[in-house]
């Protein structure tokens, strides 16, 4: 507790006396593990899209970094992108 009261800059007593208005204490023994709830249907379609997105941007990131040999002009439209060799 002195370690971190020093980094916080305060007095060890005081910091002592903020935890026991927080109403907490040292962790004594192993902690009971909560089990993890299964994610909702809507949850596991995020974090799939999540994992998708991610994933194509990889993609796009890679094939830029390869550069786009031969190419002389990209045009922009709406969402779509027209490349002419």
């Amino acid at each position: 507790m002195r370690s971190v009261a020093a980094d916080l800059g305060v007095d060890p007593e005081t910091l002592r006396n903020w935890v026991r208005a927080a109403g907490t204490s040292r962790p004594r023994g192993r902690r009971a593990e909560v089990p993890e709830e299964r994610p909702t249907p809507l949850e596991a379609e995020n974090a799939a899209l999540r994992r998708s997105e991610l994933e194509e941007r990889a993609r796009d990131s890679a094939h830029s970094r390869r550069g786009m040999s031969g190419v002389t002009a990209v045009a922009w439209d709406a969402g779509s992108v027209t490349a002419r060799l």
